[in-house]
């Protein structure tokens, strides 16, 4: 269906096609309600005859659509309209993380882990929000101009597993992203997501993804049962903390991984600090079940050949048998290839259904877990009666923690983990927490925060069993580690369930910077040496002429000083000042306006004729170029080349004067060569 020029929901109006994934089209459109370009994700035409999936598909991007932060793409809207179903989203510039890879292939360690890290966060406030991605991927996730990772399609991956037509040819590209327990089929969450993110942060690392092979049923199983090899054996310039915090997300037990985002932020931060430190904590695996070989396709064949090789009896029977087939498939070309493929696909099929038949034996009883925690505006439980019905079931391995809460009443569940997903069953083995409401407390914050080290007021706050939240900003006046502002203010009176936000100083933005020596250096080389430290320079210009020029003279900040990053630097250049000539020519005649006398014819008395010819006067004639006096003479009035030459520099006053009057002025700019003035 071509839907450019196409008017959806009387809004968006559809401008070109941008993208194309296995469940959807992009397109880049216009809103005219807003009058700003969004992208449109349309699902395609297999999808939408699944009135189960279309019914999972809106409740999920609806719930996506609350997430409000600056690493997660931006759902503005979600429609259907003449059977068509679509997410309106922010129209993001930039390349797909995969693209990244494929085009540079290893990047930086220090990048990925900036990359991680803005990932790690937008999964921290999907998580909060009980918003699983379930398809994390580095082609869900796009860079933007700005090196912004921005992560896409969060919750509809959890659509797509639900939806049993299409799920296997859905999910067919992202195997080798898939944690163990979602290869399995069973219960995926929060930590499942983590194991993904150390795929990606693996594949940024090594340019390579830990398990691969010809098919993605033999890709689950090495996510199942095999140990990725150490990035550090492909890429050596990866710090040990970094090898090792994908190791740590990249456990097989989700119990050994981080169990939030939260924790993988922190070792993200501080490996970024002290990369080469070994702080990240690997716990052991124990497992209750030994791993289990199950035969590849190749090892089948590879069986087979080894049987028609074996040496066995034949009779006449088989001789028979075998001169018919040798002949038919003589006759017939064709049916060799024919069966060799069917072969081929009955094989495939045999492989698949025994890797299914393996992972299901291994696998614990499952159920359902209860909705404890009033989920979906269902009812509320006690806490009591949650681990009752939870034991009940046969979940042993029930913690409890507490929590003040403004709205939920003491004793009653606030939340339970893994949360309550209707149709989503879990191994009796799974952990659950629960987290019990101890009701509204009212505290009063401390009178003196602000000011102090952060490690005092944290102090304090966890005496007072307060919740806070920290971040960082530059200051140029307040020392590391003091804290800047705080909300709510200090002294007030809140409940205990209320988050404190903290605003500590990291210190200055600026690194200290010693002041090289330029002097006697060119004008370009004094300022390339001081702009390389992230100084800034200002350049003034002097004239002296015992010195060369455009060399250095002087600089503001004597040599071994100490200034900060930004910090101002002015250096005098010397300027020689350029000499020209000007030639000044005038016609003196033209210049005064005169015009020679006619001789004069008398008759004497004797009859005879005398001419006479009148005297020509004489004018004083001076040229000066600003004070100097390049000639001064008396010429005839009838004089028409009257020529001067004076060689300076600058910019002077040109004046020709006849007999002290001044007729002629001009400003000569000498910097720009020699010139000739026509004075007429």
């Amino acid at each position: 269906m071509n839907l450019i020029g196409k008017m959806l929901n009387n809004r968006y109006e559809v401008l070109e096609k941008i993208g194309n994934g296995g469940m959807a089209t992009v397109y880049k459109a216009k809103c005219h309600v807003l009058n700003r370009y969004v992208a449109i994700k349309i699902l395609k035409d297999e999808f939408t005859t699944d009135s189960e999936f279309i019914k999972k598909f809106n409740s999920e991007a609806q719930s996506a659509a609350r997430l409000a932060h600056p690493n997660i793409v931006q759902i503005y809207d979600v429609c259907n309209e003449d059977n068509l179903y679509y997410i309106v989203m922010e129209l993001i510039q930039g390349k797909t993380l995969k693209e990244i890879i494929t085009e540079d292939g290893i990047l930086s360690w220090k990048w990925s882990v900036n990359i991680a890290i803005q990932i790690a966060s937008a999964l921290e406030t999907a998580h909060k929000n009980n918003i699983i991605h379930r398809d994390i991927k580095p082609h869900n996730i796009i860079i933007t101009e700005d090196g912004i990772a921005k992560v896409t399609d969060f919750g509809i991956a959890k659509a797509v597993s639900n939806s049993t037509i299409t799920a296997f040819g859905t999910t067919i590209g992202s195997v080798h992203y898939f944690s163990p327990e979602h290869a399995r089929g069973g219960y995926t969450d929060a930590k499942s997501d983590l194991y993904s993110l150390g795929i990606v942060m693996y594949e940024m690392l090594t340019g390579k993804v830990p398990f691969d092979a010809d098919t993605p049923v033999s890709v689950a199983l090495k996510q199942v049962q095999e140990e990725p090899v150490d990035p550090m054996n492909y890429n050596p310039n990866i710090p040990i903390s970094v090898n090792r915090i994908i190791l740590k997300a990249m456990q097989k037990d989700p119990n050994l991984r981080y169990q939030n985002a939260t924790e993988m932020l922190k070792d993200l931060s501080l490996a970024l600090k002290k990369p080469d430190e070994d702080f990240v904590i690997l716990a052991t695996r124990n497992d209750d079940s030994p791993t289990q070989k199950v035969p590849t396709i190749y090892e089948l064949e590879m069986e087979k050949n080894n049987d028609r090789k074996a040496p066995r009896v034949e009779n006449n029977n088989n001789n028979k048998k075998e001169g018919k087939i040798k002949a038919f498939y003589t006759k017939h070309k064709w049916a060799k290839p024919v069966t060799i493929i069917l072969v081929s696909i009955l094989i495939f099929i045999i492989a698949m259904y025994a890797t299914i038949a393996v992972l299901n034996g291994t696998r614990p009883n499952q159920v359902e877990i209860p909705n404890v925690s009033g989920a979906e505006n269902a009812e509320r439980m006690k806490k009591d009666a949650a681990i009752k019905v939870l034991n009940d079931l046969g979940f042993k391995d029930i913690t409890v923690e507490e929590e003040y809460n403004d709205e939920i009443e003491e004793g009653y569940v606030i939340s339970q983990s893994p949360e309550y997903q209707s149709n989503y069953r879990f191994n009796l083995t799974q952990k659950i927490k629960l987290v019990v409401s101890k009701g509204q407390k009212i505290v009063t914050l401390p009178n003196k925060m602000i000011g102090k080290n952060i490690s005092d007021v944290k102090k304090e706050l966890d005496e007072l069993e307060l919740k806070y939240e920290i971040k960082e900003e530059t200051s140029e006046k307040v020392e590391k580690d003091i804290v800047i502002d705080v909300d709510p203010e200090e002294g007030e009176e809140i409940t205990a369930a209320t988050t404190i936000n903290l605003v500590v100083s990291s210190g200055s933005a600026y690194k200290d910077v010693i002041v090289p020596s330029v002097l006697n250096e060119t004008q370009e080389n004094a300022v390339s040496k001081l702009t390389a430290l992230n100084l800034v320079v200002n350049v003034s210009y002097e004239e002296n002429a015992s010195k060369s020029d455009g060399i250095v003279t002087s600089q503001s900040v004597n040599p071994g000083k100490t200034l900060k990053e930004g910090d101002k630097i002015e250096v005098v250049v010397n300027k020689q000042p350029t000499r020209s000539t000007l030639t000044v020519n005038v016609n003196l005649q033209s210049l005064m306006g005169y015009t020679e006398p006619a001789p004069t014819v008398q008759n004497t008395a004797d009859g005879n004729t005398v001419t006479t010819t009148p005297e020509i006067p004489k004018a004083a004639v001076k040229i000066e170029v600003g004070e100097d006096t390049i000639l001064s003479d008396s010429y005839s009035m009838t004089k028409t080349d009257i020529s001067a030459s004076h060689t300076t520099s600058g910019v002077k006053e040109l004046k020709v004067k006849v007999d002290g009057v001044t007729k002629y002025t001009q400003t000569i700019d000498f910097n720009k060569g020699s010139q000739t003035v026509n004075v007429k």
